[in-house]
């Protein structure tokens, strides 16, 4: 009996699954903590994956 897998994911190239990053403002509030900002890929807009191309190549127009 063979296993059936889910195909993975596809991973976007830009960001490589790392879609999202927090950046240090630099220096601290008043309560001591570092103010950040959160960075979303702007190629996958923060999911990780990459969307599967509807065109195919060599296809008509």
């Amino acid at each position: 009996m063979t296993d059936h897998t889910a195909p993975s994911p596809r991973i976007c190239p830009n960001c490589d699954g790392q879609a999202s990053a927090a950046i240090t403002l630099g220096g601290r509030d008043s309560r001591g903590h570092l103010r950040t900002i959160t960075a979303h890929c702007p190629a996958c807009h923060g999911t990780g994956t990459a969307r599967r191309s509807s065109v195919r190549e060599g296809a008509r127009a």
